[in-house]
Formats: C-alpha cells, sequence, structure tokens
C-alpha cells in the first residue's frame, strides 16, 4: 500500500495546482462568455484568437501574460476581471518567419484600454524590437 504525502511542495499538490493552472488558461482562452462570443459572431466579426489563428502558422501562437487582469476600482469593475483584460498577446510565424502580434478582444470591455490591457502591449512591443522582429497589431 502507497502512502500519499499531501505536505504543500510534494507531488501530489504540484500535480493539483498545474491542473488548476491549465483550467485557469483554458478559462481565459475560452473567453468570457459563448454569449459574448456568439454576439461578436453575429456581427461578422471574429474573435482575437480567431484572427490571430488566420494569421500565424498553425500551433506556433505563444501567449503573453495570458492571466493578466485589470485592477481598477469603481463603476462595479471589482467584480469584472477578465482574463487578458481586453487584449491577446504574444508571438508565433507567418511563413516559418516570427512576428509579433496582438489583437483587441472586443467581447471584454468592448476592447477598451486600461492599465494592464497597454502594459501588455507594451510588452509584447519591446519583445519585437528586442528580437529586431516585427509587430502586428489587429
Amino acid at each position: 500500500m502507497t502512502v500519499v504525502d499531501e505536505t504543500p511542495g510534494e507531488p501530489s499538490d504540484t500535480r493539483g495546482r498545474v491542473a488548476e493552472l491549465l483550467a485557469l488558461r483554458e478559462e481565459a482562452r475560452r473567453g468570457p462568455s459563448e454569449r459574448a462570443t456568439e454576439a461578436q459572431h453575429a456581427k461578422g466579426k471574429l474573435t482575437a484568437r480567431e484572427r490571430i489563428d488566420l494569421l500565424l502558422d498553425p500551433d506556433s501562437f505563444h501567449e503573453v501574460e495570458q492571466l493578466r487582469r485589470h485592477r481598477a476600482v469603481g463603476f462595479g469593475l471589482e467584480a469584472k476581471k477578465p482574463y487578458t483584460d481586453g487584449v491577446v498577446t504574444g508571438w508565433g510565424t507567418v511563413e516559418g518567419r516570427t512576428v509579433f502580434v496582438y489583437a483587441h478582444d472586443f467581447r471584454i470591455f468592448g476592447g477598451a484600454l486600461g492599465e494592464a490591457h497597454a502594459t501588455k502591449i507594451h510588452k509584447i512591443m519591446d519583445m519585437a524590437i528586442a528580437a529586431g522582429a516585427p509587430l502586428v497589431s489587429l
């Protein structure tokens, strides 16, 4: 019989934390709600991730700061803290060449620019400059 130690830092605890992280990433990837996605599609528009997928080579996108959230208070914003804060940022390839990209997600606050949103864009711009690679804004 094997006894599993549940002490923090042990493998069983780590597996649980990894599972939690993967669930958060999936929640961020899906976006705010299916209803918001349907509304975007009803306007004849694609989501930020759909636009990025059309631009980049298949399976080449590496997202940056997927779980970032805003820190704003007032007007009920304390209760609305969606992941990505309305902009998807990262890098991938176009015909094998590295490009950095960001796309506003209009399903989240209408794509409005806030502190966390701007910080993510700034970071991806800095990464593009450091890599000497193009930056595409969608």
